[in-house]
């Protein structure tokens, strides 16, 4: 296997949803627009901060029975090279035998295009034999083009549902990414403060 936590030094503790209380507001009708929003390739979970955004979808996660990937985001992730490593470290620690043309190219060289990282990735994405669901959190820290570009791509790509990867993005603010392209198609999943966490018992 392609060890890429050891080359770019991955903490693995991002790969860990927050722990939940035994005192949780109930929130089971929008855990269930969750569950439903994986008819679509993106669901955006976008509020400011204190809405708790990411213990919603850690409750949801815990009664989510596919394979799942969740990856705390910090500033540092703004680099590709560094956002990618997590990635597919986050990928093969489940899948050992799987990412590796993917974690190949990123020990090759120092400048990876983002159109063929991307490729590479939906490539490997493909020889999944089952649907996965992908959380990227705190992703308002994100200031970069190339890693908008990349998530770009891999939703513009992705085989229809139940197929591929489902993508959900937690943040404070909506990403840079074509959301309105997406809304158009049915593309899109939104849980925003105005219209879904202002209704919670």
């Amino acid at each position: 296997m392609v060890d890429s936590a050891e080359k770019f030094r991955v903490l693995r503790t991002k790969f860990c949803h927050p722990n939940l209380s035994s005192d949780l507001v109930n929130r089971d009708r929008l855990i269930e627009l969750l569950r439903g929003s994986q008819e679509v390739p993106l669901t955006l979970v976008s509020a400011p901060a204190g809405y708790g955004k990411s213990v919603l979808v850690s409750q949801w996660l815990d009664q989510y029975e596919g394979l799942s990937f969740w990856l705390s985001l910090d500033k540092a992730d703004s680099s590709l090279r560094r956002f990618s490593a997590h990635l597919i470290s986050n990928f093969q620690l489940q899948l050992p035998d799987h990412f590796q043309t993917t974690g190949k190219l990123l020990h090759s060289t120092d400048q990876i295009p983002v159109t063929a990282l991307s490729a590479c990735l939906l490539n490997d994405l493909l020889r999944l034999d089952r649907p996965c669901t992908l959380v990227l959190d705190d992703y308002h820290v994100i200031k970069a083009k190339p890693v908008d570009d990349a998530l770009t791509f891999l939703l513009d790509h992705l085989p229809p549902p139940p197929g591929g990867m489902h993508l959900v993005i937690a943040t404070r603010d909506d990403p840079h990414l074509p959301l309105a392209r997406l809304r158009a198609r049915g593309q899109l999943t939104e849980l925003c403060a105005t219209d879904v966490f202002c209704d919670v018992p």
